[in-house]
């Protein structure tokens, strides 16, 4: 395989989907050298055609709103990989969703996925609409037009979608609803991410966040360190904030940032268990403004307009909001500010540059395909309780969780130890991933 020849030719053919080039060549530039030992992979053209989604499905989402008044959107779903099982990945509602971004995160998910241990293939879906400003009414009238046009698309053991950015609790609810009018099927494994009295799974809606912070705690121990009494800075204050703020708070750490497009709120003494309560209802208000903190908790929060998070001194940074949230100059920024480790919590939260320099400058650094991989093995967990008509306790879960995320370490650090001894963890991930999938891929024939 030659990395810069397949790119090419990708770059030729989607000229204008920067995102999903991005993911596509971190991923070919990481399993390069180990992909040549394998002419196997060659003869079946195993990059070839793992880089390419198997279908796209676009369509229009038609709802009304408040006033009235007609509005559409445009809804995705790509079901991008099933070699070792049926499609999962979330849906994203943001007005920045585009194909590019949806091929992204279904490629990335297909590696994630391969590395929770579960049969789980990688999808993703989603659409532009923006739900910040809008009522319960119409995120349910858009849920239910949305739903109208994608249930003929999934099934338990077809496509599992989950919520993302923008879907959580509430949105997966109206779309269950819908689904279950639809289909006149009350099966429960169509979507995790439920309601704990309707098939959901409890430690659900915490597990990308637990889950991360499983992994932190993994990295550090393995380098020889502790998160107990480290400063943790975090992007975003949503689902995934929100638990990784409360799994830092338990294990020791002190959380003292989070972010949002409109600044940072630096948490003078860290952040407390109403904080993070807090942060719950700043997400369903649909506010979209980390400075409703600072408003609630004056003294204790201090609010900055048009700074990151990254812009905190910390030991920890942990970005938990978006896609090339964090760039290069954040990464100096980081540095300066003394930290000393990042774990991407979003998926591919930092940008190529930013990811060169922790790894140039003797950072910590582990992808998001590692460290986010909670929430969707949880996600898996849900889906295999449903299976069986049966409801775990949270102790259950949450050990399983533990198990799934040393797991995923182990897999990196098998994969990713270079003849130095240090742990290249990008590399680890991807390459561990990929084998996976593209063995079953081989196994299976041409097809």
């Amino acid at each position: 395989m030659k990395t810069e020849a397949i790119m090419a030719k990708l770059q030729a053919k989607y000229p204008l989907e920067k995102e999903y080039l991005q993911a596509v060549q971190e991923v070919l530039e990481s399993i390069e050298d180990v992909y040549n030992q394998h002419p196997e992979f060659e003869a079946a053209k195993i990059v070839e055609r793992i880089v390419e989604p198997d279908r796209i499905f676009t369509f229009r989402v038609t709802w009304i709103d408040d006033r009235g008044e007609v509005q559409t959107n445009t809804g995705y779903r790509i079901q991008f990989n099933s070699a070792i099982g049926p499609y999962k990945g979330g849906l994203r509602f943001h007005k920045a969703v585009t194909p590019s971004m949806l091929k992204f995160l279904g490629f990335e998910q297909t590696f994630k996925n391969a590395l929770t241990t579960l049969p789980m293939g990688g999808a993703k879906g989603g659409s532009d609409f923006d739900p910040v400003g809008k009522s319960d009414a119409e995120i349910m009238r858009f849920c239910q037009a949305f739903m109208l046009e994608l249930w003929q698309c999934i099934g338990p053991d077809q496509d599992i979608p989950a919520g993302d950015v923008g879907v959580g609790g509430r949105e997966i609810g109206f779309l269950y609803g819908m689904y279950k009018k639809l289909a006149r099927e009350y099966n429960t494994g169509v979507l995790t991410g439920k309601g704990g009295t309707w098939g959901g799974s409890i430690l659900r809606p915490e597990a990308t966040g637990f889950g991360a912070l499983y992994f932190t705690q993994h990295l550090l121990d393995k380098a020889g360190k502790t998160i107990e009494g480290k400063k943790v800075a975090l992007s975003g204050f949503g689902n995934v904030a929100w638990g990784a703020a409360t799994k830092a708070t338990q294990l020791g750490a002190k959380v003292v940032a989070i972010s949002g497009p409109d600044g940072v709120c630096h948490i003078l003494d860290g952040i407390t268990k109403e904080m993070i309560d807090y942060m719950l209802v700043m997400r369903a208000s649909n506010r979209n403004k980390v400075e409703d903190m600072a408003v609630k908790f004056p003294g204790k929060a201090v609010f900055t307009p048009g700074k990151k998070a990254w812009s905190i001194p910390c030991d920890i940074a942990l970005p938990c909001a978006f896609q090339n949230e964090l760039s290069e100059d954040d990464a100096k920024e980081l540095k300066a500010n003394g930290c000393w480790c990042c774990c991407e919590v979003s998926n591919m939260g930092c940008q190529p540059g930013a990811i060169h320099f922790f790894q140039n400058n003797g950072i910590l650094f582990a992808p998001g395909k590692a460290v986010n991989a909670g929430g969707v093995a949880t996600s898996g967990l849900e889906m295999t309780q449903n299976a069986e008509h049966i409801s775990w306790d949270a102790q259950e879960v949450d050990d399983k969780l533990h198990f799934i995320m040393k797991s995923i370490h182990e897999q990196c650090v098998k994969f990713g130890t270079q003849p130095d001894g240090h742990v290249d963890y990008v590399k680890g991930a991807n390459i561990a991933g990929f084998m996976k999938v593209a063995t079953a891929m081989l196994e299976q024939g041409i097809v």
